[in-house]
């Protein structure tokens, strides 16, 4: 069993993930900024932590991860401002890998998006632009730190049940938010496999364990 911090849990995959990591046995806690998102993280068997991740002063993260084995990155700005999103997806998101080097010995998980990285492709004058730029500086930093770390990229996202997957480099493919959550309590359950690890993936044919092999 391994205690696991969700960041962003109140999220679609999140509150997926978190019932199957509670389905698992690992003890769970999402962290999520209102409280009236709470009811919805209990729910799913999850404790709740009330923080704001923009906010919340760096010697108090550490304090946090350092309470945690695992920390799974789910959050994300979900659109909007340019500079919400590089608060969140990318600065966020940094802090909190740095966070996880000073508490010592936390894993992170990282959520981020198929084709993802220092050659995304994605035009400065497309409305993608500061998501792919704010994911792929994220990921940079998450790969290049001491922590013990996996980074997830799946493809478009969809609603839908869980199914197998593959890692094919089909980028126009899809995957289920199910299928997300699933490949996160996976890797949850299989650190060693996991760790250092980019896991880049779509909707197939094969066991979601596979990812780990």
């Amino acid at each position: 069993m391994s205690h696991v911090l969700v960041i962003g849990a109140h999220g679609k995959v999140a509150l997926l993930a978190q019932e199957l990591l509670v389905r698992d046995g690992h003890a769970v806690t999402g962290l999520v900024r209102k409280a009236e998102q709470a009811d919805d993280v209990r729910a799913t068997g999850a404790e709740v932590v009330l923080a704001d991740i923009q906010t919340i002063g760096d010697d108090e993260l550490a304090a946090l991860l350092g309470e945690h084995d695992v920390v799974v990155w789910s959050a994300g700005a979900g659109g909007g401002s340019t500079e919400r999103t590089y608060a969140i997806d990318r600065d966020a998101a940094i802090r909190t890998v740095d966070a996880a080097q000073a508490a010592g010995d936390t894993h992170v998980v990282l959520v981020s998006y198929f084709g993802a990285g220092p050659d995304h492709g994605v035009s400065p004058d497309s409305d993608f632009f500061a998501y792919a730029d704010a994911k792929s500086a994220a990921d940079a930093h998450l790969q290049a730190s001491s922590t013990a770390w996996t980074l997830l990229r799946p493809s478009a996202l969809t609603d839908g049940p869980a199914t197998g997957v593959s890692t094919s480099d089909d980028e126009a493919a899809e995957v289920s938010r199910a299928t997300v959550a699933a490949v996160i309590a996976t890797v949850v359950s299989a650190p060693a496999a996991a760790a250092g690890r980019v896991i880049t993936f779509n909707a197939g044919d094969d066991d979601v364990t596979t990812v780990v092999d």
